[in-house]
């Protein structure tokens, strides 16, 4: 093929993995039943004016499967740390004891289970749609190739080839989809 058709391809498939880096990295935060340090990755702390991610503040583990220990490096940073995850809004309640927090993963509801496997689905959805649109974008820059005297056999080569990458990584999606809800209805 060529060249430039080679370099779309090519990031249309980098566009593809980051999809589905970014679906695994949501997926984690969406907790299946044990306590895991990831599930307060998306909490910020206020560190003296800076928005700081709570694992650069503080030492986090789970020392059992329904708790969460999390030791701040600076004392002060007790009541913020606190404030910090309840504002995350992830349906965690902190219990600061003056040294520590130590928060008590409560176990899933069938309800809460539900509604878990309803938020999979949305974001398995949004990994479809962000496929869907590098699909799009690649099958514009051959579009627009051929336009530009690339030939039409080669257009469309590279079009099914876009298609077959496509339903591949749609598979995968589908694939982690099946294996999170899984983990999520398993009691």
């Amino acid at each position: 093929m060529n060249e430039e058709v080679d370099f779309c391809l090519m990031e249309t498939e980098e566009r593809m993995e980051n999809t589905i880096k970014h679906l695994e990295g949501e997926l984690r935060k969406i907790r299946a039943g044990k306590a895991t340090p990831s599930m307060l990755d998306g909490v910020f702390v206020d560190y003296y004016g800076t928005s700081t991610p709570l694992n650069q503040v503080s030492n986090i583990s789970t020392p059992d499967p329904k708790s969460i220990l999390i030791q701040p490096w600076e004392k002060n940073m007790l009541s913020p740390i606190e404030k910090a995850i309840l504002a995350a809004n992830i349906g965690l309640t902190p219990i600061n004891n003056g040294e520590i927090i130590r928060i008590t993963v409560p176990a899933l509801t069938e309800e809460r289970r539900m509604q878990l496997v309803k938020q999979v689905k949305t974001e398995g959805e949004n990994a479809k749609i962000s496929l869907r649109n590098s699909r799009k974008w690649a099958n514009d820059e051959l579009k627009r190739m051929q336009k530009e005297g690339l030939s039409e056999d080669l257009e469309k080569n590279a079009e099914d080839e876009v298609q077959k990458m496509t339903d591949q990584y749609t598979e995968k999606i589908d694939s982690i989809l099946e294996i999170k809800e899984a983990d999520i209805m398993k009691i």
